[in-house]
């Protein structure tokens, strides 16, 4: 094969000719055979590729068997699923060829033989025509793509409905008696879930005492900056008071924060020589709960009850269960080439599930933060989380954003960076900068939280010498957590009252329903807790 020739085959690879239609009672048959253009020194042969076999595909908008009656049964309810599937299937053929079609188009533009009888202007002008077609196309993919989707979660729960007996023939939906379109068809399986009783989580009523068995992890409670030798840092884990403070050798321990004498709240006294001292009589502690020194009376051996607590990588850990300790202690450390800019520590009046589960969620990103991170973001039609079928973290799509939960209270994540209001690439790898993210929810009782946020950048490092830049980085964290709060407390609120706040969940909620199955698995003592791998 000559040379010539051989240009002329890679320049024009593919081309496609319509074939006559065929009508029929049941309607019209359309579709587009595919034959590749290939030289040689003897001439042109016209080649069939076989790749036109799939563009072949009746329309199936007739196919559809007609509704008997008023109502649909199991079998027509069924029939109207796997109809909505043949016909994402013909739509997402269509769209294939479509762009197939304006590749062709691009590549005659840009075939140098072509290209010596069009100018540059007219060049450039049909290469800005074709790159609007082609974006048309790729949106219609995505649309596409959540039709196919929609539709296959549909068929999943028709199925799982007939498998458990609950769809009974006197559960029935209304539809029009017509043939049903593709949205008509969407919307009577939306009516039969409306009519079905809907599998959920039940996360309803007022919130009840934390389980034993959640205690059994070690739990991040504050940053090694904030415990000075000659601090004292007072927290409430699990309905119980703490105080945090340093001994003789420096290293951080949590005893009770109740005086063993009357009862006085032990952080409002002073450290002394590596112990805590009580301001009422004096009496003084040391880090494993010790009484050391009582003075003005008679000495008798007290201890109050200490916790295990294990400084890491700037967090002080403890912890607050009754099984012995874990022997490692997971690592909250951002990323290579990541410096931290921020520790801030807040406490909230929520439950930490409930924070957790909002920390969990991206999707309501362009609807809650119009004032500050989500500025300008539009509104997708379709948010996914994708995360392997095993597992408690993954990436958010159209967001370039990685998200991880990390047992049992821990959710990381790392965000591509790109000017305000506008989002950069569709990952996290097609970022040039990135902003890393810690959010520590601390059980402190059953409505409130204990929050501790790391924020660390792989970029503008001069940052750390700003002063006072750290006063800048808490009111920008305070007025995106006050976006959100607002709307969590209402739900706490409507939850107390019975309200189940996890009554509806859909597809991009995933993270969200894998920490709640993850915790119901706890609490319920499961030996191989799920997702753990």
């Amino acid at each position: 094969m000559c040379s010539i020739a051989t240009a002329a085959a890679l320049s024009l690879p593919i081309s496609f000719s319509p074939y006559s239609k065929s009508i029929s009672k049941r309607g019209f048959k359309a579709g587009f055979r595919v034959f590749a253009i290939l030289g040689d020194e003897n001439g042109v042969v016209d080649k069939k590729n076989p790749w036109g076999a799939i563009f072949e595909v009746e329309q199936p908008r007739f196919k559809v068997t007609h509704v008997r009656g008023k109502f649909v049964d199991v079998n027509e309810a069924l029939e109207v699923a796997r109809f909505d599937i043949q016909y994402c299937d013909w739509r997402a053929r269509q769209d294939l060829l479509t762009i197939m079609l304006l590749h062709e188009k691009v590549v005659d533009v840009l075939n140098p033989l072509a290209r010596e009888y069009k100018s540059i202007g007219t060049v450039k002008k049909e290469l800005a025509e074709l790159q609007q077609e082609l974006a048309q196309a790729h949106r219609q993919v995505h649309i596409s793509e959540a039709r196919v989707g929609a539709a296959v979660d549909k068929l999943a729960y028709m199925e799982e409905l007939v498998n458990d007996r609950l769809l009974q023939d006197r559960s029935v939906t209304e539809t029009d008696g017509i043939s049903p379109s593709p949205s008509t068809s969407a919307e009577s399986l939306e009516t039969v879930k409306k009519k079905m009783p809907r599998k959920s989580l039940n996360v309803a009523g007022p919130v009840q005492p934390y389980h034993s068995r959640l205690k059994n992890f070690w739990y991040p409670v504050a940053f090694t900056s904030d415990l000075k030798d000659d601090t004292m840092i007072p927290i409430d884990c699990f309905e119980q008071p703490w105080v945090l403070f340093r001994g003789k050798d420096g290293k951080p321990g949590c005893i009770k924060n109740t005086c063993a004498h009357r009862a006085c709240p032990l952080d409002l006294g002073s450290i002394n020589e590596g112990r805590i001292q009580c301001p009422y009589h004096g009496w003084e502690y040391a880090t494993d709960g010790t009484c050391e020194k009582m003075p003005s009376t008679k000495f008798v051996n007290v201890k109050l009850k200490a916790l295990p607590c294990f400084e890491q990588e700037g967090m002080i850990w403890i912890w607050p269960g009754s099984d012995p300790p874990a022997a490692t202690i997971p690592s909250l450390q951002p990323p290579p080439g990541f410096k931290i800019h921020a520790e801030i520590v807040m406490e909230l009046p929520v439950e930490h599930g409930l924070l957790l589960d909002n920390l969990l969620d991206l999707a309501h990103a362009p609807f809650t933060h119009t004032s500050t991170f989500a500025k300008g973001w539009s509104v997708p039609s379709l948010v996914k989380f994708l995360t392997p079928a095993s597992g408690l973290q993954g990436y958010w799509d159209p967001y370039p954003i990685d998200m991880e939960f990390k047992p049992p209270c821990i959710v990381l994540s790392t965000i591509g960076i790109s000017k305000p209001g506008k989002l950069e690439g569709q990952s996290t790898s097609q970022c040039a900068t990135h902003l890393h993210q810690l959010h520590v929810c601390l059980p402190s009782s059953k409505n409130k939280t204990r929050l501790l946020y790391r924020m660390s950048l792989d970029f503008a490092p001069i940052l750390q010498y700003v002063p006072f830049i750290d006063h800048l980085w808490k009111h920008f964290a305070e007025k995106v957590l006050n976006e959100d709060l607002r709307l969590v407390l209402g739900q706490q609120d409507r939850m107390i009252n019975g309200e189940n706040v996890w009554n509806m969940p859909v597809s991009y909620d995933k993270l969200g329903v894998r920490y709640r199955l993850w915790r119901d698995a706890v609490e319920r003592g499961v030996k191989q807790l799920p997702f753990s791998s």
